[in-house]
């Protein structure tokens, strides 16, 4: 057969049913086989867009979404999308053409070095030059996306190469198997927590990306350890869990560190150290157990004393087994964190002023959502306060970016969350600054006639760099911007637009949005003047 038939049937062999991207003349070849295979290509209006989405895809499913370019710009257009892949551990795999590698007749026209410009982003890539090669480079690039630690991988697809014929066949992806840890090792950990007075335990994004959430409730109910998360390790356990402390690397005055700093031993399950450190470890202060599937990664604020690596939820269950409750454990200076935390929160939660106060926004929409419904955050202010106050009911309903931390995947993600899920609510939550780096995704969202709603925060500049401005002592320089009219504009593409002048109003206004079906946004408000108190170090249990 042709060489970009024998790819499409690797393609299915790895369960690929969905493509996203936009294609180019190099890519026609695929293009026509993905056609006759019967194979979805969802078009985007960017190529960045289409990388946002393959990987949200593959962040909710564990299995490699698929993103398509042509060369060239096509090509690097997609280097924002693989980072954040790569340091989100989303599993990706992007295919990009390029011009015949044997017989090329159009010079140095569009070519860049697309391999190199992807080496330092992915975890591989390379160019296929030969048909004889496509089976078992599919074949490893979807491994190498999908084993721990996921992330990005890249294939060339060259015009020629594309066109050749090949008596070769796909491979098949077998059934991986993850290894557990030694009995030593959990044996190690089981005494370090009976030992211990206060202890923690943690939930990191890890244990976000594998289907651990079960094993870790049972181990919550079991065992009695009060317990907090990472921003990107949330909902792995329902968060309004009685034991749920909060969640970590907001400030070192939250709640939740407070409760950090009382403890005398953590058992920290899945952290990834892309994110901000979750807590600072200082020599003779407190025990860290390390979980994970890999080894820790030693640095100057993360230096682990017992590690157990192997696979989360079996030495969750086996670590669960040995240690059981222990009577001379003391959660005290847990329940006082915890209290202060639900107190802040019921009083935002009701504050009326309009523009709209960031607590509120988190209540109404955690009030609109069912506890499947998926909430997608692009990246400014109102991330931290959804990372405080969002309590999740299931593992991946929070989806925020605390690795790159890009603007302009918010309605990306969501649209991939949306074909991913199509019969639950999503959200996607963008500031005005990172909704208008993607904003052309709305027709995307129009044209696939999704139900799918996106709350613009307004606040006319990029909120989070001024408030770390201000923070700094500098004026105010750089970070105003004007806006369309967001209703106006939604119309234009075939949305609804919506314009609430009130908290209560935009509280019914997503009611609304979410029961009546296709695409909305709403154009909201929102005052940030507080953030200064509520998020500033040191501050919040004096507030």
């Amino acid at each position: 057969m042709k060489a970009s038939d024998l790819f499409v049937k690797a393609l299915e062999a790895e369960g690929v049913r969905c493509v996203y991207g936009l294609p180019g003349e190099e890519n026609l070849d695929l293009l026509e086989s993905m056609r006759t295979a019967g194979m979805r290509l969802v078009v985007t209006r960017h190529e960045q867009a289409a990388g946002f989405m393959a990987a949200t895809q593959g962040r909710l499913t564990g299995r490699a979404g698929v993103c398509l370019s042509t060369l060239g710009p096509g090509a690097t257009n997609l280097v924002t999308a693989a980072a954040y892949a790569q340091l989100g551990a989303m599993p990706m795999v992007m295919l990009t053409g390029q011009k015949p590698i044997k017989a090329g007749k159009q010079g140095h026209f569009q070519i860049v070095d697309v391999v190199g410009m992807m080496r330092p982003l992915t975890k591989s890539t390379r160019t296929l030059v030969s048909a004889e090669h496509v089976p078992s480079a599919v074949r490893e690039a979807f491994r190498r996306a999908e084993e721990e630690r996921p992330g990005a991988t890249h294939l060339e697809l060259p015009e020629d190469v594309a066109r050749e014929s090949t008596d070769a066949a796909p491979l098949s992806p077998g059934v991986p198997r993850r290894p557990v840890a030694d009995e030593a090792s959990i044996a190690q950990a089981v005494e370090t927590l009976a030992s211990a007075r206060c202890p923690l335990l943690m939930i990191g994004a890890g244990a976000n990306r594998k289907l651990t959430s079960e094993m870790l409730r049972a181990f919550v109910d079991r065992v009695g350890l009060p317990f907090f998360s990472t921003q990107m390790g949330k909902g792995v356990v329902d968060e309004t869990h009685p034991l749920w402390m909060g969640t970590a690397a907001l400030s070192d005055g939250d709640f939740v560190h407070r409760a950090i700093e009382a403890s005398d031993c953590i058992l920290n399950v899945g952290h990834d150290v892309i994110e901000k450190p979750p807590f600072v470890m200082r020599d003779g202060r407190r025990t860290v157990i390390h979980l994970n599937f890999s080894p820790a990664e030693m640095d100057p604020v993360y230096f682990p004393q017992v590690q157990v690596t192997g696979d989360l939820a079996n030495a969750i269950w086996r670590i669960a087994e040995g240690v059981g409750p222990r009577s001379h454990w003391d959660f005290t200076p847990f329940e006082q964190s915890r209290a202060g935390l639900d107190k802040q929160f019921v009083s935002g939660a009701a504050d009326d002023r309009f523009p709209i106060y960031p607590a509120r926004l988190v209540a109404e929409v955690r009030r609109a959502m069912p506890d499947d419904g998926v909430v997608c955050l692009d990246n400014g202010m109102y991330k931290l306060w959804f990372a405080r106050y969002y309590r999740c009911r299931r593992p991946n309903t929070l989806l925020l970016d605390n690795a790159l931390a890009t603007m302009g995947a918010g309605l990306p993600s969501a649209i991939a969350a949306k074909l991913v899920h199509p019969r639950r609510k999503v959200v996607a939550v963008c500031g005005d600054g990172g909704f208008m780096m993607n904003s052309q995704e709305l027709e995307t969202a129009v044209r696939l006639k999704l139900d799918l709603t996106v709350v613009v925060v307004r606040d006319d500049g990029y909120g989070m760099i001024r408030w770390k401005q201000e923070e700094m002592g500098l004026p105010d320089f750089g970070m105003s911007l004007g806006n369309p009219d967001f209703v106006r504009y939604a119309e234009a593409y075939g949305a609804r637009g919506h314009r609430p002048a009130s908290a209560t109003e935009f509280g019914a206004t997503l009611t609304r949005c979410l029961e009546s079906g296709g695409v909305h946004v709403i154009d909201l408000p929102i005052d940030y003047t507080d953030t200064a108190r509520a998020l500033g170090a040191g501050s919040l249990v004096e507030s």
